[in-house]
């Protein structure tokens, strides 16, 4: 015989797991190159948590946000190949980087507060 018990993801929680990814990508760039690499593997962990969230809003923004992020660190492979030598390029494409990344994470964290979040229950069955 086995027991339903009903869990609540709350709608203040949903809200704030669906910020995270686009927290990580704004400091990816804000802080230091070498943190762009780490949220690179970390980003991958945080994607498969929340990609699957019980709430689909969360999984939609945190889609966007990894797309964004993606794009950006696939571009870098074929950018710094062919880069000329010296700082000044890796400096340039940098400040591009923050110049697109920002503003994109800014105007997700703007949808995902304007978003009208509901609570979800989560029916847990126990053998």
């Amino acid at each position: 015989m086995s027991n339903n018990k009903s869990k609540i993801v709350t709608a203040e929680s949903a809200k704030s797991s669906a910020k995270l990814f686009n927290y990580g990508n704004i400091l990816s760039v804000l802080i230091a190159p070498p943190l762009f690499i780490f949220w690179f593997g970390a980003s991958i962990a945080f994607y498969a948590m929340l990609r699957h969230h019980p709430n689909e809003r969360v999984g939609y923004f945190t889609q966007v946000a990894a797309y964004q992020y993606y794009a950006l660190a696939g571009l870098l492979v074929p950018l710094f190949t062919f880069a000329p030598k010296g700082i000044t390029f890796w400096l340039i494409i940098w400040g591009i980087y923050i110049v697109i990344l920002v503003p994109l994470a800014i105007m997700q964290l703007i949808k995902i507060n304007r978003e009208e979040w509901k609570d979800v229950p989560i029916e847990k069955q126990q053998h």
